[in-house]
């Protein structure tokens, strides 16, 4: 099992490591928004079959693809974030604020971006 102690900026000073999209000619905005949207639909699909073909029962090796694609996910994230100059870290902790302060305002639910 991988260490906890991995910080979401250790994570991404490594992550960047791996980063060969700039040789693409796009910006590296839209690059890493098609991922993110690429991976999410890996996601997804995942889940559609899951329900498609085995009544919706989480299995060990679908547990295990997801956990694959969560982190490919993570990687865009961590990516996106470095290209707008902000930290993983502080991507994670402007959210937390957000998600407290909703809930302490009784709007967890809902719609809308600034509820």
């Amino acid at each position: 099992m991988p260490s906890s102690s991995l910080t979401f900026n250790s994570y991404q000073n490594t992550a960047k490591k791996t980063a060969l999209y700039s040789a693409v000619d796009v910006p590296a905005l839209v690059y890493l928004a098609l991922g993110l949207a690429g991976e999410t639909g890996e996601i997804v699909d995942k889940v559609k079959k899951l329900f498609r073909d085995k009544a919706g029962k989480l299995d060990e090796a679908t547990k295990q693809a997801l956990i694959k694609e969560l982190g490919d996910l993570l990687w865009y994230i961590s990516e996106f974030s470095r290209q707008l100059g902000v930290s993983l870290g502080d991507v994670a902790h402007q959210n937390l604020l957000k998600i407290k302060d909703r809930k302490k305002r009784g709007k967890l639910r809902g719609q809308g971006d600034d509820r």
